[in-house]
Order: C-alpha cells, then sequence, then structure tokens
C-alpha cells in the first residue's frame, strides 16, 4: 500500500521472491498509467514493473483471504491507511514508514496498533536503502523488526531473495527510533555540507547523531546492539552522506541559503521536516536531550539561521563523550 518509489521498489522485491503483489495507489490517475505503461514514472521512470505486480486503485478488487499489507505510505498517512486496510479485511501489517506521527508523539507500530488493535500482528522494515537501486535489483539488505518472531519470518520469507537480505530482531522501538531520527540528522548533515564545513564536521556529526538517537532509543526500551546495525548506523550513514537522499538535499539547500518552504517545494516530501519536532517533544516527554535534532528544528521554525545553529552546538558546555 503506497505507490511511491518505496512501495513500488518493495513490490517488486516480493514479485522477484516468486509472488503475486497488488500495488495499491491514492491516486488512480497513477495506477492507471502503472498498468497501461508497466513503470512508475513519476517516482521510478525507466524501471518495468514485472507482469506479477498488479497496480490497484480500490482495495475492494482485491481476491478474497488476502489479510496482510506492507505499507509504503508516508510516516503522517499511517494511521489512515492502516484504518483503510482494516475496513477491507487486512490484519496484519508491515511498514516500511519512518518518523514520529505529529500529533500523537507516537512510532510507527505504536500508531499501527492504535489503529488496528493491540492483538494485530505488526513488523517495521527499515535499513540502509535507496528505492531505485533496490529496483533495479542490486544487492541490499535491510531489518524487519517484530514482536511476534513467526510473524517476522514471515516477511522475511516473503521478501527475501537473491538481491534482497532483510534480518529479524524483535527490537520495534529500536527500529523505529532509528527510521524516525536519522531522517532529522540527514538534514543537519546536508546543512552542515551545505554550509560548507568539511568532511570531519560531517563525521563527527553523524557520530554524535548516533549517539543522540541512541540516547532516545534506550530510554523508549531499545537496545544498543539495533542502532549499532542496519536500522541505525546502517541507514544513517547512507541517509547523511548520498544525494539520493532527499533529507540530505533538503538540508544541503538550507546550508547554501535557500528558504525553508522553498527548499520543500523544490524536493517533494522530506519527512524529516515534520519528524523533527516530533523527536524533540518525544524525547522531552523522558528526559533526553537531543542537541543536534533541536538546532534542525530550530532552523525549521526560524528561530535561528543554519550558520547560528552550528555556532550552537559547538559552544555547549562541555562533557564526556558517553
Amino acid at each position: 500500500m503506497g505507490a511511491g518509489a518505496w512501495g513500488t521498489a518493495l513490490a517488486i522485491v516480493a514479485t522477484r521472491a516468486g509472488h503475486q503483489v497488488y500495488l495499491w495507489g491514492r491516486d488512480s490517475a497513477l495506477i492507471g498509467a502503472m498498468t497501461t505503461t508497466r513503470e512508475n514514472s513519476r517516482y521510478l521512470s525507466g524501471i518495468t514493473l514485472p507482469r506479477s505486480v498488479r497496480p490497484i486503485a480500490d482495495l475492494a478488487t482485491l481476491p478474497p483471504g488476502i489479510t496482510t499489507a506492507i505499507i509504503a505510505t508516508p510516516l503522517q498517512a499511517t494511521r489512515a491507511t492502516v484504518a483503510l486496510a482494516g475496513h477491507h479485511g487486512i490484519t496484519a501489517f508491515g511498514c516500511a514508514a519512518k518518523g514520529i506521527e505529529l500529533d500523537s508523539l507516537l512510532l510507527v507500530h505504536e500508531v499501527v496498533l492504535s489503529v488496528a488493535g493491540a492483538a494485530s500482528s505488526v513488523a517495521i522494515l527499515s535499513g540502509p536503502n535507496f528505492a531505485r537501486e533496490v529496483a533495479e535489483g542490486r544487492p541490499a539488505a535491510l531489518t524487519i523488526a517484530a514482536r511476534d518472531p513467526g510473524f517476522g519470518k514471515f516477511i522475511v520469507g516473503y521478501l527475501h531473495g537473491p538481491g534482497f537480505r532483510p534480518y529479524v530482531t524483535d527490537d520495534l522501538v529500536g527500529v523505529a527510533v532509528g527510521g524516525a531520527v536519522k531522517n532529522v540528522l540527514a538534514i543537519a548533515a546536508g546543512i552542515a555540507d551545505g554550509l560548507g564545513l568539511g568532511a570531519n564536521s560531517r563525521a563527527a556529526l553523524i557520530t554524535r547523531g548516533l549517539a543522540e538517537i541512541a540516547r532516545l532509543g534506550m530510554a523508549l526500551g531499545g537496545r544498543m546492539e539495533t542502532f549499532m546495525g542496519l536500522s541505525g548506523l546502517g541507514d544513517l550513514v547512507l541517509t547523511c552522506t548520498d544525494d539520493q537522499s532527499r533529507n540530505r538535499r533538503f538540508g544541503l539547500a538550507l546550508g547554501r541559503g535557500q528558504a525553508v518552504r522553498k527548499a520543500e517545494r523544490d524536493i517533494g516530501l522530506v519527512e524529516g521536516v515534520a519528524t523533527a519536532a516530533a523527536v524533540i517533544a518525544r524525547a522531552s516527554r523522558v528526559g533526553v536531550e537531543m542537541p543536534i535534532a533541536a538546532q534542525v528544528a530550530r532552523t525549521l521554525r526560524g528561530e535561528c539561521t543554519p550558520a547560528a545553529a552550528v555556532h550552537a552546538l559547538m559552544t555547549r558546555e562541555l562533557g564526556a563523550e558517553s
């Protein structure tokens, strides 16, 4: 569910593993064009959709008996997507969205369970992956977190193929926090590079950013080994260092002097923009300090310039590394 770049890429992955896949999208014009041209020209131009991917715009057209969906809509739309899926008999969810819901400050699996009910099966898919490379069949790996080991293994089996290797864990909190916060930190990395601060600054920011992810994640019940894995360090490094990342490109634009709204219009959906304020609010609830994320949030609110945010970070009170 979600016919953007990542949803389309995951649909292709599942067909390579030998499955018939129904790819739902809200935009009926896009779905119609994909059905005719066998290409998602809006998000993954040049990638041919296998015949075993069937785009649909109405879940009522699904054959009976389908009870599992992979949700690949943006985080802030997850609640509505899960509710729609539940209306059509879906009771188990693999979630590929990353972020924290603005109004409730819930992590992605918490959003799903609040809508679908505590007894529902839920997993989180997260890791260092750009959709186009996955769709092209280049080797990739990701983490699948599920509280029910059987459901986690089911999702692993559904996606595992020659070019796609999933790993399973039961640390939903750790995987959810890593996926959410890394987008905010990627904006920070982009800002630093847009300001021309150099490789030293980028490396320091990534390292201290990982410390912020771990602080929040462990306070919420996550485990340190998760933050050192694919969905933590792996995803953070990818998103902070490669210009395929919209969050990084957005930060680059800010560092080079572009206004927030102009950068958003030029780049499109930037998940870290909505997530920044939510991350700080959730961290405040548990008494966790996240100075890099906080400066990103201040910059997005227009309370300081990117250069002033860097100055604020560098002049903080000195302390121990850990």
